[in-house]
């Protein structure tokens, strides 16, 4: 039986040691991995209390310390590349901002350049050459119309002015021929008369 007390006694002194020893080895690794809370957590739990204070022992605060600066050292750099990729992105964006303005630029000198022309060494834009062209053409055709409508009745004029020459002249043919009848008649009678006094 004193074997077995014995045995027992070794028994549980090795799962003593063992527990003690994967308690240190959970004491140093919780102070080296995990949050900055839970590490604090960890620091107030394994603590001793004396009246109303804590008591913590040195190296567990300096190494928190560590813990603490490694992290602000890290945050910082994380927060270093971060305004340094906002500057780069703020940077591709006035650069692209800069290249959409230009374009805009040249779509609006394209644009005025397709809508105006030189003509007789002035600007002109297409819309008032174009208005200005049919204006010309409608003052052409209004001109047309009139001299079309003066020629044809200026014609109309011609026409019976020949008309009546031709109808005077005809007139006067008869009248001439009338007058030569009667001439003749009259010097038949006066050569019948002078003949017949001799």
């Amino acid at each position: 039986m004193r074997s077995l007390k014995g045995s027992l006694l070794l028994c549980l002194f090795l799962i003593s040691i063992s527990l003690s020893a994967q308690s240190t080895s959970e004491e140093q690794g919780s102070l080296q991995s995990g949050t900055i809370d839970s590490q604090f957590d960890y620091l107030y739990r394994v603590s001793n209390n004396y009246q109303e204070y804590k008591v913590v022992r040195r190296s567990y605060l300096d190494q928190l310390k560590s813990n603490i600066l490694d992290s602000i050292q890290t945050m910082r750099g994380e927060v270093l590349e971060m305004k340094q990729e906002v500057q780069s992105r703020q940077d591709s964006i006035q650069s692209i901002q800069a290249v959409l303005n230009q374009t805009e630029a040249e779509k609006q000198e394209a644009i005025a350049a397709k809508d105006n022309f030189t003509f007789l060494g002035l600007g002109i834009h297409k819309a008032v050459y174009s208005t200005f062209m049919w204006i010309l053409v409608g003052a052409l055709a209004v001109a047309l119309a009139f001299f079309s409508f003066k020629y044809f009745r200026s014609f109309s004029k011609i026409k019976r002015a020949e008309k009546d020459l031709m109808d005077l002249q005809e007139e006067f043919e008869q009248h001439r021929k009338n007058t030569l009848e009667r001439e003749r008649k009259l010097k038949r009678e006066l050569i019948d008369a002078q003949m017949g006094k001799s």
